[in-house]
């Protein structure tokens, strides 16, 4: 049993159930369903979420405060090249406004997601939030991503691939607040992530498509 059910593959979801995240609105069990998403172990190695004034353009990015016992820890330093190192930068923001979105809600996490994701990515991302709320969970503990490695595809466009081990997050019951961390860890809790983003006008790297693997031996 895996811990966090993985962003599924585009063509799987429908456009109508990511139209509307209405059990947004607030934190773990109080909800209120009255917010909307429109359109849609450490080593040295080791970094936390980029701040948004480390990107170096002028974009307004939204703050982001992941919530007290949820992390998400990036494996890998930078990389050498600007170009790559925003599109990682950009996609670790992302990830971690989908967990807020997910842990917290609320309307400053909509915006982050609507900031960090468009056209088919928005609508997966927002189809697997929702999902979280349909099924009464949350969860707790830190994620670790790993092996990330960026294709540039001209001055605008990336491809980007990495792991994620949720072996160290654990289920949380939206209305209770109970936390399971009887689960044992299982193949289901590795997924590899193949994205797509491009660089808007505000120069943010945008996902725009993303596909996901679970049980990824790749990522073993």
């Amino acid at each position: 049993m895996n811990r966090r059910p993985a962003l599924l593959a585009v063509a799987a979801l429908t456009t109508a159930a990511a139209l509307t995240l209405s059990a947004c609105g607030g934190g773990d069990g109080d909800s209120k369903g009255d917010d909307k998403i429109e359109g849609a172990g450490s080593t040295a190695s080791e970094k936390a979420s980029p701040s948004a004034s480390a990107a170096g353009d002028r974009a307004d990015r939204p703050k982001v405060d992941m919530p007290k016992g949820v992390s998400n820890v990036f494996e890998g330093g930078s990389t050498g090249d600007a170009k790559k190192d925003a599109v990682l930068d950009d996609n670790a923001r992302n990830l971690d406004a989908i967990d807020v979105a997910i842990t917290v809600g609320g309307k400053a996490s909509q915006k982050a997601l609507k900031f960090y994701n468009r056209d088919k990515a928005l609508i997966a991302t927002a189809s697997y939030i929702q999902g979280y709320y349909d099924d009464g969970k949350s969860y707790v503990g830190a994620t670790r991503y790993y092996d990330r490695q960026v294709t540039m595809h001209g001055a605008d466009e990336a491809s980007l691939t990495y792991c994620a081990d949720a072996t160290k997050t654990y289920p949380k019951d939206r209305k209770t607040g109970k936390v399971n961390r009887s689960i044992p860890a299982s193949a289901d809790d590795y997924t590899f992530f193949n994205e797509r983003l491009k660089k808007n006008a505000e120069g943010v790297w945008q996902s725009v498509d993303v596909l996901s693997e679970t049980g990824a031996k790749k990522c073993m």
